[in-house]
């Protein structure tokens, strides 16, 4: 995967490198290298995914 950022000229060097990490934060490739390192069957994934929702619903209750 690619990220391309365009420099205008006379911009500086910070706000580069600060539209480059907001691109990078924004392709999610970290979080993807992270998926990709072990296999994860999808009947777990969904459990997992339920046990949030689970969760939320929770602490939604305990606010109000």
């Amino acid at each position: 995967m690619k990220l391309i950022t365009y420099v205008k000229e006379g911009e500086s060097i910070d706000r580069v490198l600060k539209k480059c990490k907001q691109k990078f934060d924004k392709a999610r490739i970290i979080r993807k290298l992270r998926e990709r390192q072990q296999y994860i069957k999808p009947s777990e994934r969904k459990r997992k995914i339920l046990a949030k929702a689970k969760y939320r619903e929770f602490r939604k209750l305990l606010k109000h």
